[in-house]
């Protein structure tokens, strides 16, 4: 009897090792989802770009020209003369040439948002022989740029010339590049050696 009470006692104590590792490790592996899903920390909401906010890179009016529009929340940095985000009438030559040129400096983007033609009833119109899609600033016209489709080398240009234009439904990008020509990229296809290419072609 004493040697079978010995032999539940150990059992029990073994159980209860067993228990308290799990739920050691249970913890740790929460823990390190949690860290894997960014925690804590909520990523920025777009705002509204309207209201004669200057492009962070060229300083021209946001909303006064055609094509689609950008805005970058950085991690401790902001850009000159406002707070985040940093703030763009154009793609090509302002938020991906702006996006490159921080990087290198050792900006960290928390957030990056373009406008969404996939979300809006977007409009073409002619000007001096050449097409322009339309532009918008409501917060509700932005999506994650990471998340896009880009329309680049169409026949439609944005406020600046050659533009790349953003789709969240990929279906939506290859509609456009049906009717008006070009090809399309994604983010990490865009980076500062294509995007100079794409200038100059």
């Amino acid at each position: 009897m004493d040697g079978e009470r010995g032999d539940t006692t150990r059992h029990t104590r073994s159980l209860t090792r067993r228990t308290a590792v799990k739920t050691v490790v249970g913890g740790l592996t929460a823990a390190v989802a949690g860290c894997m899903d960014g925690g804590t920390e909520s990523k920025p909401d777009p705002i509204d770009l309207s209201g004669g906010k200057e492009d962070d890179q060229g300083g021209m009016i946001i909303g006064n020209h055609a094509g689609p529009n950008g805005q970058i929340f950085y991690r401790d940095e902001s850009p000159a003369g406002h707070d985040n985000p940093a703030w763009f009438h154009t793609l090509s030559m302002g938020l991906f040439p702006y996006y490159f040129d921080k990087r290198r400096q050792g900006w960290e983007a928390v957030a990056i948002y373009v406008t969404d033609y996939s979300s809006v009833d977007y409009e073409l119109h002619e000007e001096s022989g050449k097409t322009y899609v339309s532009t918008y600033t409501a917060a509700d016209t932005f999506g994650d740029a990471y998340e896009m489709t880009y329309v680049v080398e169409s026949d439609v240009d944005g406020g600046m010339g050659p533009d790349l234009l953003p789709f969240s439904e990929r279906a939506g990008a290859d509609s456009f590049v049906a009717e008006y020509g070009g090809s399309t990229v994604e983010f990490d296809d865009v980076t500062s050696e294509w995007l100079a290419g794409y200038l100059r072609s």
